[in-house]
């Protein structure tokens, strides 16, 4: 399972550099504009340029409408920005067809630029608040799309995570459809250190995290630590071996 993080700018990614041995992707997004915000170009530059070269840098596009066009120059801008983990939240589509539409334009607009990126389609576990795809669909949409991952989130950020909308067991049906289509799964959406033996025993690829590894808890109020970041990833390791031993986990 691999590790993403979530700085919420050029400092923060300093932060993350700290701590490179314990995370796999660092990943720009802007917290302040929603679950998936978007963050400037320059900021993704900016971060590409302070964290490791051996370490890719995803970004969020943002929690997404209804415009094809739209997302795929957002999608673009990313990638030439220096992404390679491209993310987009189908906030605004209703329909899986609506999120196949929106994630083909991207798929094109991305590896027309660069063949070797990963485009992730990403929906929400709280789906039902917000009206958008349905989370079981998104393994399908992001394989008609020609995606490389579907991705879990949560879309409102009121203290309730990811196993409070989607338990593990409908979550482990979502990483069993991923797979199945030949994607990565991705999960994400408050996730904490309880939470690891689940995500490692139903086959998670990639967990995103950032409030379990901020000051505080506080995704917003709170600055990302190394030492927490080192923390979360021992936990992680933990429950790999436990798991791979066959032992009972302790979550």
């Amino acid at each position: 399972m691999l590790l993403l993080i979530s700085p919420d700018g050029v400092e923060e990614a300093l932060d993350c550099a700290k701590a490179a041995d314990h995370l796999d992707i660092v990943d720009v997004k802007k917290p302040d504009e929603g679950s998936l915000g978007a963050n400037f170009p320059w900021v993704i530059r900016e971060i590409r340029a302070a964290v490791p070269a051996d370490k890719p840098v995803s970004a969020t596009v943002g929690d997404v409408p209804y415009k094809p066009g739209t997302v795929a120059q957002a999608a673009l801008g990313a990638v030439v920005s220096g992404a390679t983990y491209i993310k987009v939240g189908l906030y605004g589509c209703t329909t899986p067809e609506q999120g196949v539409e929106v994630m083909r334009a991207v798929v094109r607009a991305v590896k027309d630029h660069r063949p070797d990126a990963l485009v992730v389609a990403s929906g929400y576990a709280d789906s039902h608040r917000i009206g958008c795809v349905n989370p079981l669909a998104l393994p399908d949409v992001a394989a008609r799309a020609g995606a490389d991952a579907a991705m879990l989130d949560t879309a409102v950020k009121d203290g309730t995570r990811l196993f409070d909308h989607v338990p593990p067991d409908v979550c482990g049906e979502f990483v069993r459809r991923a797979h199945a289509a030949g994607l990565l799964a991705a999960l994400a959406g408050s996730v904490r250190q309880e939470d690891l033996g689940a995500l490692t025993r139903i086959g998670t690829d990639i967990v995103g995290v950032r409030g379990a590894v901020c000051e505080g808890g506080d995704r917003t109020a709170g600055r990302i630590r190394p030492d927490l970041v080192a923390a979360f990833r021992a936990e992680m390791d933990r429950q790999a071996r436990e798991h791979a031993a066959g032992l009972p986990s302790a979550n």
